[in-house]
């Protein structure tokens, strides 16, 4: 049965968490905090947390100096995801990554699709894997980090889901 097995021991991870938004301050940052406190309560750290605009040349430079720090297993942005002009988080995030995790889109939809119906088809959340790290977009609204954490991301870096989950294949990324 698909779930949490709690006869093994949990993995905690080293997550960076980033904001994207051409508003949003460390004051007002609701889904950065959010996002960080979740991942901190599921036994996690917070490896490193920053703000940046929604700037293509930004969010890869930041994105990419966390996956090549070595202290950093996962990276979980939140905003720019959507449709209008300035939401380009998936398209700074494409480049990189070596390969796309298509079914994170598709869970994250259906997950969403019970909390805020035929709205959901407004995100473009995605997913992938660059230099041995993992990385997710989420949209910037708070009901969508509660989704994407609580729903789909949270399992998958919980080293104690069965039948499969992302950290016991962590130390595979990299081969060749």
């Amino acid at each position: 049965m698909p779930g949490i097995d709690g006869t093994l021991k949990f993995i905690p991870v080293r997550i960076a968490v980033l904001t994207v938004s051409d508003t949003r301050t460390e004051k007002d940052d609701t889904s950065g905090d959010l996002l960080a406190e979740r991942i901190r309560a599921a036994g996690h750290e917070v490896a490193a947390r920053s703000i940046v605009r929604d700037d293509t040349g930004e969010i890869q430079k930041t994105v990419s100096g966390w996956i090549h720090d070595e202290k950093i297993d996962v990276v979980i942005s939140t905003g720019g995801t959507g449709l209008t002009g300035r939401d380009i988080t998936p398209e700074a995030l494409a480049p990189l990554f070596e390969k796309e995790i298509e079914g994170f889109s598709v869970i994250f939809h259906q997950e969403s699709f019970k909390s805020v119906g035929l709205s959901t088809l407004q995100s473009r959340a995605c997913a992938g894997v660059a230099k041995g790290t993992f990385i997710f977009a989420l949209p910037g609204s708070n009901g969508a980090v509660k989704d994407g954490w609580d729903k789909v991301i949270s399992f998958q870096l919980d080293s104690r889901h069965r039948p499969c989950n992302l950290v016991e294949i962590m130390p595979r990324l990299m081969e060749k």
